[in-house]
């Protein structure tokens, strides 16, 4: 298959805003978040991303809240010029690609992001369920970091745990930083939290692991955040498999960055 076949993308939004989770929460972060998923995590607050739609909403200017509309798909020479429109100097830390699952475009990401690379010094930061490790192998060379969303079974009802090795393994193996959070429940298991934590010691224990309670979608939803006790208990516990445990909840949604 050509990449002509892949040079365009459907894209959900290009905005600028604070980093609400993980490794990188509080900084300043140009979103390029693209459409289409393929998983379908019951606590999932993205469900709009998950099939591709005809347009997508562009911020004229950083953190301004004025969206253009575009039609999908769209091309790299456009995402380009968007980009430049919010990477205005000193007012960033890095682009995140996120979704959706970004990796489902790799072929197009592994020509657009050398094209990114020559026009702004800014790192580059992909966000992704680590449920597509040879995918993710095309743009690992252009990447500076990675955010690996694990997917405990309990919780949203996905089970990729060879993927997330081989994935996390890719990241290792080329140098380039990263991270694995874990979506936490009421629901969560032991046995899930345990084996997450063993895989990713397996890798690297020093690769920091986030706990992030979940944020329910309304009270009535049927996946709610674990009790305070509870995380501080697993806490605990895993921090004896891997010691960079951290417990970090959406706290964009605190700051309405939404």
């Amino acid at each position: 298959m050509s990449f002509s076949e892949h040079s365009t993308s459907s894209l959900v939004e290009i905005f600028s805003a604070i980093q609400g989770e993980g490794l990188n929460v509080g900084t300043r972060q140009i979103f390029i978040r693209f459409g289409g998923c393929d998983l379908r995590c019951h606590f999932c607050d993205s469900a709009h991303t998950w099939t591709p739609k005809s347009s997508c909403r562009i911020e004229q200017s950083p953190g301004s809240r004025e969206f253009c509309q575009q039609p999908n798909p769209v091309t790299m020479p456009q995402i380009l010029q968007w980009l430049s429109w919010q990477d205005q100097p000193g007012v960033h830390d890095s682009i995140s690609l996120t979704g959706g699952e970004p990796l489902l475009q790799a072929t197009f990401l592994s020509h657009l992001l050398p094209q990114i690379r020559q026009q702004t010094s800014l790192p580059i930061y992909l966000e992704t369920g680590g449920h597509h490790p040879k995918a993710l192998g095309q743009v690992l060379p252009s990447l500076d970091s990675v955010g690996m969303d694990l997917k405990l079974p309990s919780v949203s009802g996905e089970t990729y745990w060879e993927d997330h090795r081989r994935s996390l393994d890719l990241c290792h193996q080329a140098q380039v930083e990263v991270f694995c959070k874990l979506i936490i429940s009421k629901g969560t298991t032991w046995e899930d939290l345990m084996t997450a934590a063993q895989l990713v010691a397996t890798i690297n224990p020093h690769i920091p692991l986030f706990l992030q309670p979940v944020t329910p979608l309304t009270p009535q939803h049927s996946v709610q955040p674990p009790a305070p006790e509870q995380v501080l208990t697993w806490q605990t516990d895993l921090k004896q498999i891997c010691p960079h445990i951290r417990v970090v909840p959406q706290t964009h949604k605190a700051l309405g960055q939404l």
